[in-house]
């Protein structure tokens, strides 16, 4: 795909997940499609008549396999927050129907332990997966993402 048939696609509208635990720190998973470090917070399309609320409960089951009793959504982004793929990936990604992702971000407190999260599902996104210090969140995540993860720093970060 030319970059002018790129710039012409639209966003996938998609719920991004910050979830914090009792320290504040941040999950993280590495993805386990990729063969180099490519760490992000969970993250998934809106299905059609799906609130940001219920997409990112289902999002964090499908992920993490943190039930929602596990956890206290605390806020959202005002504003849908959109990344544009690199032009190598967006062939490969969603049959090349869309450039990226425009994303809104729940911020979700765990009130749970570590051994009640579950990597190991069915659509398996992580290999592993970390709690990080929110500080440490940009220099970990992969480069096309990092300007999205700022705004949401700085959406939640009174909050985290």
């Amino acid at each position: 795909m030319t970059p002018d048939e790129i710039a012409k696609l639209p966003y996938r509208p998609c719920v991004g997940l910050m979830i914090v635990n009792a320290d504040g720190k941040v999950f993280v998973g590495q993805r386990a499609d990729r063969f180099k470090d490519a760490w992000q917070m969970p993250q998934g399309g809106i299905d059609e008549g799906e609130t940001v609320a219920e997409a990112a409960l289902r999002e964090l089951g499908e992920e993490t396999g943190i039930t929602p009793d596990l956890v206290t959504i605390e806020a959202e982004t005002p504003e849908w927050l959109p990344y544009d793929l690199p032009h190598d990936i967006v062939p490969k990604i969603w049959k090349g129907r869309y450039r990226g992702q425009e994303q809104k971000w729940v911020l979700l407190r765990f009130t749970g332990t570590d051994d009640q999260i579950d990597i190991v599902q069915p659509h398996q996104e992580f290999s592993t997966w970390m709690w990080i210090s929110p500080k440490e969140l940009l220099a970990n995540i992969v480069p096309f993402k990092r300007d999205v993860y700022a705004s949401v720093l700085e959406a939640f970060g009174g909050k985290i």
